[in-house]
């Protein structure tokens, strides 16, 4: 029987969000943040530990922050193998001088930009992020395959995530948090895969 599949984001990472920086500087926070583990006085919400430990897998981005949100969140023998294929799209920052902004304001131009088709040479693209969230939708059907798997990543990242997986017929039944930090969505699976195997039950 196809399990669910739930998106989490990370905590609140450990950097100081209260200070302005040009955009230049932004890159250079973002590049810190990208490096920061989790603020010491994060914990996971018990709902979440305990949808990863009714999971038959777990998998987390391989940015720090998600890596000890999953280390939180599940039980001790418990790992959540890290691949690279759900790091969070790509935020270069804007090609805007002399400004100081705080840096969530540099965050939402930087993602104006990007949706708009910035993207400097070796940086992910808005088209190339879709073609990588299409992969990661196949990659977490085929793990729900297995039972229940909860992806623990990043939040832009899992409203793409999000995008695909409703286009492609799953229902999502449980959105907690928005895309806010320890935030997650559960997704059953398509109606007629699930239509399908209830008969295939019955018979």
């Amino acid at each position: 029987m196809t399990g669910r599949i739930i998106t989490a984001r990370h905590g609140r990472p450990d950097l100081s969000r209260d200070l302005r920086i040009t955009a230049k500087e932004y890159g250079d926070w973002w590049a810190r943040y990208d490096a920061s583990g989790l603020h010491p006085d994060e914990q996971p919400p018990e709902k979440l530990i305990r949808l990863a430990s009714g999971a038959k897998t777990l998998l987390s981005s391989t940015l720090p922050r998600a890596i000890e949100t999953a280390e939180k969140t599940a039980a001790a023998d418990r790992a959540a193998p890290a691949d690279p294929l759900f790091v969070e799209a790509a935020l270069p920052p804007p090609p805007v001088p002399f400004f100081k902004l705080r840096p969530g304001t540099w965050g939402v131009i930087s993602r104006t930009f990007w949706l708009l088709g910035y993207a400097p040479e070796g940086v992910e693209s808005h088209g190339e992020a879709w073609l990588r969230v299409r992969e990661i939708a196949a990659r977490l059907a085929e793990r729900a395959g297995e039972g229940d798997v909860v992806l623990f990543a990043h939040g832009f990242l899992n409203w793409m995530i999000d995008q695909r997986l409703r286009k492609e017929g799953w229902a999502r039944v449980e959105n907690d948090g928005g895309n806010y930090y320890w935030s997650w969505r559960v997704y059953e699976p398509p109606r007629l895969k699930r239509e399908v195997g209830a008969a295939a039950a019955a018979e």
